[in-house]
């Protein structure tokens, strides 16, 4: 499927959903914990592929509005498959809690999934007693435990969700302290961290090292607004009217907030309230420079602005985001080009020039919620783009396509959409 985007000029109020990270972290600490209610959770395909992976491992997890859970992860549970679909933290979080129990669990995915790495994941659960076994360092893979506490050592630079992994199975496996220097994204462990405190656990980022044990205890937890998602509304905004994002914070850390800032260097009007964030676009963006290895998420949103801006535009410090559902880097820059912005491809990120002469083009996201969504963007403001995969956009934020619409922008595609 493709949808059709013309020039737009939006405006108006919208909202954007829960917290994906958090509500990943929230659902395998509550079953973990043996209960709990995750209040405001993310109802999407990522999410609902970690909802099935605890209960694939033997939680009774209930969802509707909120998650509740309502018995344990079974670590005397028989052997388990669990396919993780698209959800690369859904299979890396659930590798850590399936090397608590003795019986072997087999996780695999979509094809997307099975391109990602876990080897130094598998590793590192292997070093404290887990048996681990991959062709390739990539999914299917299975795990078998029990884990022994202890101290890992592991590359910080390719996944900060290895950490999370280690992170969240440490309390039930008596405490682990994982050294990681250099670690790439690293807000998202200190949501993990928040998260655990939340759950009676205790966590620390100190440094390079990372420490968790004790107990989990059931709690309740609300998950706030996303800020990956909400990055991609201001994006568009700031290429193509105004807008407004309610959005709920809870006093939780997220990396991804940094965006706000970003939209102000170069220009656009930036107002954030207690319970919400109006953008408006200047005209004609300034373009800058960019390290985004601590928020490798707002790559796709940073990358469509470029085709607003007045000058270059250098993001780098993604390297890590080539292994993320795409090779977001080289995808974005394949694909913007066509658009007719001048591409200088960059180990860990690009240069994008889209100040010259801008046309419509067919950009093809391969599936990447992330990327389709910032084409969108991206077409708002120069017209006539066609975007494949409109139906990715579920994986994070259900509605974004309608949302879009009700705030102005013209997009169109089959059935309606």
């Amino acid at each position: 499927m493709w949808c059709r985007i013309e020039r737009s000029d939006i405006s108006g109020t919208t909202s954007c959903p829960p917290s994906k990270s958090y509500t990943h972290r929230a659902i395998f600490a509550a079953a973990l914990a043996g209960g709990g209610r995750v209040r405001n959770a993310l109802d999407s395909a990522d999410t609902r592929a970690s909802i099935d992976a605890c209960r694939a491992m033997g939680a009774s997890v209930e969802s509707d509005r909120d998650v509740r859970v309502r018995s344990p992860v079974d670590q005397s549970r028989g052997p388990t498959r669990i396919d993780a679909r698209n959800s690369g933290t859904t299979v890396r979080i659930a590798a850590g809690v399936a090397a608590l129990s003795g019986s072997a669990t087999t996780l695999t995915g979509d094809s997307s999934l099975r391109s990602r790495p876990v080897g130094p994941l598998l590793e590192a659960l292997g070093s404290l007693g887990a048996s681990c076994e991959s062709d390739s360092g990539r999914p299917p893979f299975s795990v078998r435990g029990p884990l022994r506490p202890g101290t890992v050592d592991m590359p910080g630079h390719i996944s900060s969700q290895f950490v999370t992994s280690m992170l969240m199975c440490a309390p039930p496996a008596g405490g682990i302290t994982v050294r990681a220097p250099a670690l790439v994204s690293r807000p998202y462990v200190e949501a993990t961290v928040a998260v655990m405190r939340r759950f009676g656990a205790e966590a620390s980022a100190d440094g390079d090292v990372y420490r968790a044990s004790g107990e989990y205890r059931p709690a309740e937890f609300e998950v706030p607004s996303d800020y990956s998602a909400m990055a991609l509304a201001l994006s568009a905004a700031a290429l193509a009217g105004r807008a407004t994002v309610e959005a709920r914070g809870g006093g939780l850390p997220q990396g991804d907030s940094a965006f706000l800032g970003i939209l102000e260097s170069m220009g656009a009007s930036v107002r954030a309230g207690a319970s919400s964030v109006t953008v408006e676009s200047p005209g004609e963006l300034s373009g800058g420079e960019f390290d985004l290895s601590g928020s490798p998420d707002l790559l796709p949103p940073l990358a469509a602005l470029s085709v607003g801006c007045s000058g270059p535009l250098k993001i780098t410090g993604v390297a890590h985001a080539r292994h993320k559902e795409t090779d977001r880097v080289s995808l974005i820059c394949s694909e913007l080009a066509k658009a007719g912005v001048r591409i200088q491809e960059l180990p860990d990120g690009a240069v994008l020039d889209g100040s010259g002469e801008l046309h419509g083009a067919d950009l093809d996201p391969r599936g990447d919620h992330r990327l389709f969504m910032a084409f969108c963007a991206a077409g708002m403001r120069v017209g006539g783009f066609r975007v494949a995969d409109p139906e990715s956009a579920a994986v994070s934020w259900p509605g974004f396509v309608g949302q879009m619409r009700a705030l102005g922008a013209r997009i169109t595609g089959p059935g309606g959409l």
